[in-house]
């Protein structure tokens, strides 16, 4: 069972796209993607929403994402959320061990 959450940063000034830049300029996101048991961790920028940074975070499972949690990592992102005064929004997906239905599988192409 992995666990994705989409986190939605939102700032002003363009301060949500700088704080994800320096994300991964300060080595932070290499940091986080070597961790044992992270499978995905990846910024998108929304077409309709020039103040907003997606990132999608997926982990193996929920100790995986609890250790991440209690690592000092959590430190170094939480100061950059201040120094960019960002609000953030997040929904947590947990994956379907049956994965897609036959009826879903006709609509993804490969």
């Amino acid at each position: 069972m992995a666990i994705t959450v989409n986190i939605y940063y939102t700032g002003e000034n363009g301060n949500a796209e700088k704080f994800a830049r320096e994300m991964v300029s300060s080595g932070i996101v290499s940091d986080i993607r070597a961790e044992d048991g992270n499978v995905r961790y990846e910024y998108f920028f929304p077409m309709d929403d020039k103040e907003t940074v997606l990132l999608i975070d997926s982990w193996k499972d929920q100790q995986s994402l609890d250790i991440h949690h209690a690592s000092p990592m959590m430190g170094k992102i939480m100061e950059l959320r201040e120094k960019y005064s960002l609000s953030v929004k997040a929904e947590r997906y947990v994956t379907d061990t049956d994965g897609f239905s036959d009826n879903d599988k006709k609509f993804i192409q490969k």
